[in-house]
C-alpha cells in the first residue's frame, strides 16, 4: 500500500459497525493517531489488532503530531487517524493534521463509516436534500445569540450536537428564537442499546428534557418555512421607496426584484401599471 494518512471512521456505540476495511487499515498501519490511547487500545483489542504504535492527537498535541506524521509518511509509512468515536474531524481533532498532510503533497485516504450526523439526519424524517451541520453551539454570550438567530431563519434541516447537561437550556433558547411549534427531533444514544428518537414540537421537547436525559445527543431542527411570496401591493410600495431614493425606473425595478426575490419583469410591469 502507498504511504498515506488514512482517516478511519470507528463505531459510535455498536462495535459491529467497525468495517473489515477499517480493521485492515488499523492492522497494517505504522502508527495510529487517536484522542485517547486507552480507548483506542480497547478498540484494537476488540478488532484483534495488536502491537500497533499509538499516539495521542488532540487539540493540544495536533501541531506536534503533524510533524511526526509527515516524517513517517515521507519515509514510506502509512498512518491511521481515528477519533474516540465516529469520523475524525467532525467536531473532533484531526482537521489540522489532514490539512498538513495534504499541503505537503501526500495522499489522504478516507475509510468511511459511522457518523452521528448522518445517522441522526436520515432517522429524523426531516428533509435530507439540503441540511447544515452546526456542531456544538457557543455556550453563552452574543456569539450564541447570533447563532440561534441564524438557526431560526435557516430553511435547511439543522443538525447540532449537544451535551445532556445543556439540552434543556438549548431547547428553551430555541423556543424563544423559533417559536414553540417548530418541529425538532432528539436522537439519543445512536446505535447503542438505549437508542431512541424523540420527536415533537420544541415545546414538547422542552417538557421531555425536564427528565434530565443522559447519553450522547444529536438535536435536529426542521427548516424554517419559506417566507410567503410578496403580493403586488408590497412590490409597489417597495418600488415607490426606491423611486423616492432617486433611482431610475430600470434601477428601481432591478433593486426591488433582488430585494424581494421576484422577477425584474414583474417589478417593471407593476411600476408602469401605476
Amino acid at each position: 500500500m502507498t504511504p498515506a494518512l488514512v482517516i478511519v471512521a470507528t463505531p459510535i456505540g455498536n462495535m459491529g459497525d467497525l468495517s473489515p476495511r477499517a480493521v485492515e487499515e488499523l492492522a497494517t498501519a505504522s502508527l495510529v493517531c487517536c484522542e485517547d490511547t486507552r480507548r483506542t487500545g480497547r478498540l484494537l483489542s476488540h478488532a484483534g489488532v495488536r502491537a500497533i504504535a499509538l499516539r495521542r492527537v488532540d487539540a493540544h498535541t495536533e501541531a506536534a503530531a503533524s510533524v511526526a506524521v509527515l516524517e513517517l509518511i515521507a519515509a514510506g509509512e502509512r498512518v491511521v487517524l481515528v477519533s474516540d468515536s465516529g469520523t475524525p474531524g467532525v467536531s473532533d481533532p484531526g482537521r489540522r493534521l489532514v490539512a498538513a498532510v495534504a499541503e505537503a503533497g501526500y495522499e489522504v485516504v478516507v475509510v468511511p463509516g459511522p457518523t452521528a450526523v448522518i445517522a441522526a439526519l436520515v432517522g429524523s424524517g426531516f428533509a435530507t436534500d439540503r441540511f447544515c451541520f452546526e456542531g456544538f453551539l457557543p455556550r453563552r454570550g452574543s456569539e450564541r445569540t447570533s447563532r440561534l438567530e441564524q438557526l431560526a431563519a435557516e430553511q435547511r434541516t439543522c443538525v447540532l450536537y449537544e451535551s445532556p447537561k445543556r439540552i434543556a437550556a438549548t431547547l428553551a433558547d430555541l423556543v424563544r428564537c423559533c417559536g414553540g411549534e417548530r418541529r425538532a427531533v432528539v436522537a439519543r444514544e445512536l446505535t447503542k442499546v438505549h437508542e431512541e428518537f424523540v420527536r415533537g414540537s420544541l415545546h414538547e421537547l422542552v417538557e421531555w428534557s425536564a427528565a434530565e436525559p443522559k447519553g450522547e445527543i444529536v438535536l435536529l431542527l426542521e427548516g424554517a418555512p419559506a417566507a410567503p411570496a410578496p403580493d403586488d401591493e408590497a412590490i409597489v410600495a417597495a418600488l415607490d421607496l426606491a423611486l423616492e431614493r432617486g433611482l431610475s425606473s430600470r434601477d428601481a425595478a432591478a433593486s426591488v426584484a433582488a430585494e424581494l426575490g421576484v422577477s425584474k419583469r414583474r417589478a417593471y410591469d407593476l411600476l408602469h401599471q401605476g
